[in-house]
This record gives C-alpha cells, sequence and structure tokens, in this order.
C-alpha cells in the first residue's frame, strides 16, 4: 500500500484518486476549495467536477496542503498547466527528496515555452518527475471502462514505479523513454481537439474532422519532432490516441469549447459555460509563438490563433486553409 497525494480535486485527479483507492491505497486529495473538500469528506461525493462518482471511503480531502503532502510517497499534480509552476512553489518547502512527483496535465508554460517536466524540474530539483498522458477522459475512467496510458521520465526507473502504482485490469500503463514526444504530444492535440469542435459547430461533416485531424497530426509530428521527440512516439498514445479522442468525445472540454466558438459564442464566454480550464486555448496561443522561433510550418494552429485572438471570422479561416498553395501530402 502505498500513500498517494493528488494536489487539486478536479476531474482527473478525482478519478484517479478513486482508482487508487480501490487498489488499497491511501489517498489524500488537496484542493483550495472548501465546498469540494467538504463534498467529498462529508457526502463522499465530487458535485463540481465529477458529480456521479461515489468518492470510496478511503480517500480523505483537506485545504491544508502541509498535511497532504507528509506523508506521500507519490505527489500527483492534478492542476491546469498554466498551475504548475506556482503549486510546485507553493510545496516545495514540504516535499522531501524522496517523494516521486507525477503530473498529469498536459501543455507547456506559456511564458518560457517549457514543457511541465522541465518547470517542474527548476522548481523541485531534487525530486524524480514522471509524467502521465494519453488518452484518458476522467468520466470513462471513474467508471472503470477500460483505458490505456503511457507514462515517461528523464529517469525510466520511476516511470516503472508510476506504471505499476496505476496499473489495473481496466487501466492499463505503457512505457515510453521518449519524455519530450509524450509531452508535445499531449499538449499540441488540444489545439487540433478546439479546431475539431469549431467545425463541428459551424456543422461542418465527417470529411471535415478526418481532414483536420489527419493535417493536425501532421502538425504535431512536425513541431514535435523539431523539439526532439521521436516520429513514432507521436503515432502512440500520447499523440495519435489523444488525438482521437479529444477530436471525437464530448467529454473533451477542448471540443465542447470549439463546438460554442463555431456557433458563434465569444471565446470567454465559451471557457465560462465549460467551467473548467479549456487548456487547447493556452497551447494555440503558446505554439503559435513557439512556431515562429522554431520556423515550423503550422497551418491550422495558425488561423485557430486569429480565430480565437484576432477576431478572424471562423469562415474565412477555413476558406484560407483550404485554397493554399497546392503541396505534396508528405512535404
Amino acid at each position: 500500500m502505498k500513500n498517494v497525494t493528488f494536489i487539486g480535486g478536479g476531474s482527473f485527479g478525482t478519478a484517479l484518486g478513486i482508482l487508487l483507492a480501490n487498489k488499497g491505497h491511501k489517498v489524500v486529495i488537496w484542493d483550495r476549495n472548501s465546498s469540494v473538500v467538504e463534498d467529498i469528506n462529508n457526502n463522499r461525493l465530487n458535485k463540481r467536477y465529477l458529480p456521479f462518482a461515489k468518492i470510496p471511503d478511503g480517500i480523505l480531502a483537506t485545504n491544508k496542503i502541509e498535511d497532504a503532502i507528509e506523508k506521500g510517497d507519490y505527489i500527483i499534480l492534478a492542476v491546469p498547466s498554466y498551475a504548475i509552476r506556482d503549486i510546485c512553489k507553493l510545496i516545495c518547502s514540504n516535499v522531501h527528496r524522496q517523494q516521486v512527483i507525477v503530473s498529469i496535465a498536459k501543455g507547456i508554460e506559456e511564458q518560457s515555452k517549457m514543457r511541465l517536466s522541465k518547470v517542474i524540474k527548476e522548481e523541485l530539483p531534487l525530486n524524480p518527475v514522471v509524467i502521465l498522458s494519453g488518452p484518458s477522459h476522467a468520466e470513462e475512467v471513474a467508471k472503470n471502462l477500460p483505458t490505456t496510458v503511457v507514462v515517461s521520465s528523464e529517469n525510466m526507473e520511476y516511470a516503472f514505479k508510476v506504471q505499476d502504482l496505476f496499473m489495473t485490469n481496466t487501466f492499463r500503463v505503457y512505457t515510453n523513454d521518449d519524455i519530450i514526444g509524450v509531452e508535445i504530444g499531449g499538449a499540441v492535440k488540444n489545439i487540433i481537439a478546439l479546431a475539431c469542435g469549431i467545425c463541428d459547430g459551424l456543422g461542418y461533416g465527417d470529411n471535415t474532422k478526418a481532414a483536420l485531424m489527419t493535417r493536425g497530426m501532421s502538425e504535431i509530428v512536425r513541431v514535435g519532432t523539431l523539439l526532439g521527440g521521436r516520429r513514432e512516439t507521436f503515432y502512440g498514445l500520447t499523440g495519435m490516441g489523444d488525438l482521437i479522442v479529444t477530436c471525437t468525445s464530448l467529454h473533451s472540454r477542448n471540443r465542447r469549447a470549439g463546438i460554442l466558438i463555431g456557433e458563434g459564442v465569444l471565446r470567454e464566454e465559451a471557457c465560462k459555460r465549460i467551467g473548467m480550464v479549456v487548456e487547447g486555448i493556452k497551447a494555440c496561443e503558446a505554439f503559435y509563438e513557439l512556431k515562429d522561433r522554431l520556423l515550423v510550418n503550422m497551418p491550422i494552429t495558425d488561423m485557430l490563433y486569429k480565430v480565437l485572438f484576432k477576431n478572424k471570422e471562423v469562415k474565412t479561416a477555413v476558406k484560407e486553409l483550404m485554397e493554399r498553395d497546392k503541396k505534396h501530402e508528405m512535404h
């Protein structure tokens, strides 16, 4: 039995906490929101983020981050990508070097354009860091529906430990030593999912979605390999797998936000209606700036950025994408 601390009581952290508690591990969930903490402890529910799921008795929630961290063998960072550095700063004086830090966020840091594992290492340099990624909607994990994910680390000894920690007969965990590819695939797919949602909101069909997903995959591979990831990683769970699930499922907050934007809802209002962080918006802004530094062609990201931040009309953006110069598919 291990002691596992989740920093953040959102939907995915809660779902993974349920999974681990059902395996017999001792789980503590820290959240700033006192209503989330009280709901978990008193009602065995998290009505705000995962309302249908019964919380096992083996899970304790707390507002006191020092108490949450004190005995954790594993510290799971279950917060959005933009909050990773601040959370690491908050806990740095309480963690000890034997604790394994696991990030389940998908994105890059907006200001520095750093991968999240690098952000964590800057703030917690003595701790091993593991990234967990792949196609894994919280709603389905909480229902014990068959799911596969991938874990990676600069020190694969700890990735193997996390693999063992999470592995069940419905939650299969693979390892991959390409941490760059695992992180970049998980970040860029959110951009493509947002674009797919916009096309759904416009009433476009399966042909459009297939085109966006396929050409979006090209963008993931293009930027990911330039950043040092391996091409084959992007055709695995963190790239292709996560792209499929995020672009096609209504569990996807990126797709749902995109649908609203395609229907004419402004970006800020769409995020408000979703009620959770839409990582694709922040990723689009970050990779729009990064692509110019890298001199990499990312036309879907480029047009989506102009729709989101420059008030470009959506159908005009689609028209311009379709009317670009002729080219070979593999170029």
